[in-house]
């Protein structure tokens, strides 16, 4: 039996745990300072609002303020599920737990790519970068990608994920310790590639979901489907090229982390509805204000994060869908794709 630590009480952070208990695991699950009040109800009701489910007794819930105390248990594997803006204030509190400068393993469920001093910048290498900052050595950090909603998986459906680590040991080693007979563990030496898989499909679930508005409104049923294979063959040549840019592998992106997450994606999430709405002529922040306000579109705020450096680093013959969506997004225009440049 291992003892893990999952930093994070949403609804993935939570799901996790699932496969965690299920491995005979003693799981503690410690929420972030934003977290007092949900951690509150779900240890008096032990309901999950976002799971929309009943949480079972062997996972137990902390709050912010016992994080030291919980670590006393001297953890294996600590679980990190918080946003990606939260990657700074988690190596802070990591720093508050490490015994002479090291940590157990950590496990990062958070997907984001960011940039810093001009160059793209994987959250795993973010969080290395903190945590060196503050003395701690011999930092192990593996990451997550695939097609893993976190409801599906707290329901314990089958769910097929990769889990990545430059040290293949290591993710072999995770593979034997989470595994369960519905969560199945691929196993990657290639980090850079399932880490700017997880975060680039997001733009280009946007770009798919715009299908059914880039052609006339006049159609019926599913005549865009032509449209969306189209759309899909070209994001994952593009995915591809963006990938091998950024020292991944291309055979990457034709696995769990690139096309298996990128149809759960495009199937039907809040990139996808983004990009419908894009795609039949409202303008991004249009669209924002009336229809998501209170919702988070991972592939909007990636833009933001990446879209400039990536309309420098690109010519719009190599990427036409992915700088077609930036500028969309970045100019508030309408979304034209250049079909004459596809591959």
């Amino acid at each position: 039996m291992a003892k893990i630590i999952i930093i994070g009480a949403g609804s993935m952070g939570t799901a996790f745990a699932y496969p965690c208990v299920d491995n005979k695991h003693d799981v503690n699950i410690i929420g972030t300072h934003l977290e007092n009040k949900a951690i509150d109800e779900i240890n008096k009701t032990s309901f999950h609002p976002g799971l929309n489910l009943n949480i079972i007794n062997s996972i137990k819930f902390y709050k912010y303020e016992d994080l030291e105390k919980v670590f006393k248990i001297k953890p294996d594997l600590v679980v990190i599920g918080v946003s990606s803006k939260g990657v700074e204030w988690v190596a802070n509190e990591l720093k508050k737990i490490s015994v002479n400068g090291k940590l157990p393993y950590l496990l990062m469920l958070t997907k984001g790519l960011s940039i810093n001093k001009q160059k793209y910048e994987l959250l795993v290498d973010k969080l290395e970068r903190f945590l060196k900052t503050k003395g701690i050595k011999n930092i192990n950090i593996s990451a997550v990608g695939g097609p893993c909603l976190a409801t599906g998986l707290a329901n314990r459906v089958h769910s097929g994920v990769v889990i990545a680590n430059k040290k293949l040991k290591t993710a072999e080693y995770l593979s034997k310790l989470l595994s369960t007979d519905y969560y199945h563990i691929s196993k990657s030496s290639d980090i850079n590639g399932v880490e700017v898989c997880a975060a680039i499909k997001n733009i280009f679930s946007m770009i798919i979901g715009a299908a059914p508005g880039i052609n006339s409104s006049e159609l019926n049923g599913n005549l865009y489907l032509n449209t969306s294979a189209a759309l899909v063959k070209q994001s994952i040549y593009e995915m591809e090229v963006f990938v091998k840019y950024l020292k991944g592998k291309k055979e990457t992106v034709k696995g769990l982390a690139g096309l298996g997450d990128l149809y759960v994606s495009a199937a039907g999430g809040r990139n996808s509805k983004m990009g419908e709405l894009i795609g039949s002529g409202i303008n991004y922040s249009e669209a924002k204000r009336t229809k998501m306000s209170k919702t988070t579109v991972e592939g909007a705020e990636l833009i933001f994060e990446i879209g400039n450096k990536v309309k420098k680093d690109f010519d719009e013959k190599k990427l036409p869908l992915m700088i077609a969506m930036i500028n969309a997004i970045l100019y508030n225009k309408k979304l034209i794709i250049k079909w004459e440049h596809f591959n």
